[in-house]
């Protein structure tokens, strides 16, 4: 319990720590955001000790690093879209040789679930189901969602295919949940990444079925 406690204290830190710097690239993009001062920090932080504690619960230390690097990433995109209502190319399209060198390098271990093949099925499932709806309905989708819907497929695919429409569902679901309730534009980007993060966190411990 003492090491849990401390791995989660250092975590919290940490992850605090990136976080401020994760704000500070929103304001340095091209078409900077002003993230409000704690949002990235507690936000990176929250990801720091929920994955501590997951890792305490059995999940492989090879697979770690992809919700934490995960969780920071989604949390940029997350402010930037709530903020601006957009996911910028600089941070969703050098996504792509990031997650494929992180996913190469975690399934070089045994996986109990998610394999390469499933990664790719994903990735192909969510975009391709995306850039139908933006095709049909230009409105619906934004052109960033599209985007940010390939690396969110591949990494939620890793873990097992079935995920992905899980994750599909509850975006969706979100979203209309959100629309009821606000006036204006709604921020899409929020209901892809809070669910994929939680699955990224359940990750290749989890019984899901493996496609």
């Amino acid at each position: 319990m003492t090491a849990l406690v401390l791995s989660s204290v250092v975590s919290a830190v940490v992850g605090g720590s990136v976080g401020r710097l994760g704000r500070r690239l929103l304001a340095w993009l091209r078409r900077g955001v002003a993230a409000p001062a704690g949002w990235c920090e507690f936000g990176a932080a929250l990801v720091g000790v929920a994955v501590a504690v997951r890792t305490a619960g059995g999940l492989p230390w090879w697979w770690v690093p992809v919700p934490l690097a995960f969780g920071w990433w989604a949390i940029l995109l997350a402010v930037c879209d709530w903020r601006s209502r957009r996911l910028p190319d600089a941070l969703t399209l050098p996504a792509y040789p990031v997650v494929a060198f992180a996913l190469a390098v975690a399934l070089e271990h045994p996986p109990t679930t998610g394999t390469a093949a499933s990664s790719l099925a994903g990735a192909v499932l969510f975009a391709g189901s995306y850039a139908l709806v933006r095709w049909w309905s230009p409105h619906g989708l934004g052109a960033g969602d599209v985007k940010l819907a390939g690396v969110v497929g591949a990494v939620v695919g890793a873990v097992a295919v079935p995920a992905v429409l899980v994750v599909m569902a509850s975006a969706a679901i979100l979203t209309v949940v959100a629309s009821a309730r606000t006036a204006g534009p709604v921020a899409h980007g929020p209901a892809i990444l809070v669910p994929a993060w939680l699955c990224t966190l359940l990750g290749p411990a989890t019984q899901l079925t493996p496609w």
